[in-house]
């Protein structure tokens, strides 16, 4: 997987920032897929792209382990999911999964995506994060076109 851009953040407030210019960026169809070591902060992420897309209280973002996942009516609505506690793609069958992921008026966005292969085909944009140490962050940006062109107006700004 080539990597496109990178980021380092020093605090959460820095990663949810991150997750926010993203999401100014994104558009109605787009699946992205998070991938991080448990605490890395997956959902602190999640919680900057909600409130980029029209969540007005980011606190309503909560990480959906237990739930498998959250609907979050923004401007564009928001399917959050987490795959932790799957074993196999069957499981996302129960669910629906795949008319989610089809959904071309809302953004998906799967936490733990790489513990089921066939996701980061389907994903538009894959964020990996990796933590350096308590509060510091590595955010690296991969795939396809829209990963250029989101790497390409961020550094435009």
């Amino acid at each position: 997987m080539k990597m496109n851009q990178l980021w380092h953040t020093k605090s959460a407030k820095e990663t949810v920032s991150c997750g926010r210019g993203i999401a100014k960026l994104l558009i109605p169809g787009d699946v992205l897929a998070l991938i991080g070591d448990l605490g890395s902060g997956k959902t602190t992420f999640v919680k900057g792209l909600a409130a980029g897309l029209g969540i007005a209280d980011m606190r309503l973002v909560k990480s959906p382990t237990f739930v498998i996942f959250h609907i979050y009516q923004a401007d564009t609505p928001i399917y959050h999911f987490d795959l932790y506690r799957l074993e196999t793609e069957a499981d996302l069958d129960d669910i629906g999964f795949d008319e989610f992921l089809s959904d071309r008026n809302a953004i998906s966005v799967v936490e733990w995506a790489d513990r089921i292969p066939s996701i980061s085909e389907r994903a538009t944009v894959t964020v990996e994060i990796s933590v350096d140490n308590e509060k510091e962050r590595t955010i690296r940006l991969y795939r396809g076109l829209l990963a250029r062109n989101l790497t390409t107006n961020i550094q435009g700004e």
